[in-house]
């Protein structure tokens, strides 16, 4: 068993350091604001048809006022022309709208209430979308300094001049090595003929006394 959990972290370690060297910073980043650019658009879209819903009840809640309105002066109408049965006729349907027109209004304030958290959440949303297009226009110029650093880090790891320095050292020597040389030369050069010629007497004495 111990073998067997040993190789189950290799495999997972092994795993999580490729998806790391998968996830590339820049493209990343990207892909992540893409996929709140498609959120936003759902979340206006959504906006957009509570805009419609609440136009469509206000249509409702108007008509339903104005039938209330126009049935009620049919009724007054026709209880002045001692016409009962049209009056309760006109009152009924009066009383069906004041019905209709409160479920309209209760509906319509509901709806009201989520369109305003559907908007401040719409807001919000697109408040995170600018903060993180800033952020990722800062993450990416901090990834390319970084990038640029580390390459020319490696590149001067890579760059071998020690061989270099020692052969600048090796032509030193011998520039020195040929100034010692012909500065030696000059000076026999320049040494007076007569001081050879006293050591050449004093010697041959000395060998004659031998």
């Amino acid at each position: 068993m111990g073998i067997f959990k040993r190789v189950k972290h290799v495999v997972l370690a092994d795993i999580h350091d490729i998806i790391d060297k998968c996830e590339d910073p820049i493209r990343m980043t990207k892909q992540y604001i893409r996929e709140l650019e498609e959120q936003l658009e759902q979340a206006q879209q959504a906006l957009a048809q509570q805009f419609v819903l609440e136009q469509k009840y206000e249509r409702l809640i108007a008509d339903a006022e104005e039938m209330i309105a126009k049935r009620a002066r049919q009724a007054k109408l026709a209880v002045e022309k001692n016409e009962e049965p049209i009056a309760k006729m006109a009152l009924q349907e009066k009383i069906a709208y004041e019905k209709k027109l409160e479920l309209y209004t209760q509906q319509y304030s509901t709806l009201k209430e989520k369109t305003t958290v559907l908007t401040e959440k719409v807001k919000q949303l697109y408040e995170t979308y600018e903060q993180l297009k800033l952020k990722q226009m800062q993450l990416m110029t901090r990834f390319y300094v970084a990038e640029t650093m580390k390459q020319m880090d490696e590149a001067i790891t890579s760059f071998r001049y020690d061989h270099i320095v020692k052969g600048f050292a090796r032509m030193e020597e011998k520039v020195m090595l040929l100034e010692a040389e012909a500065k030696a030369r000059s000076a026999i050069q320049t040494l007076p003929p007569q001081s050879f010629d006293i050591e050449v007497e004093q010697q041959l004495k000395q060998l004659k006394g031998e």
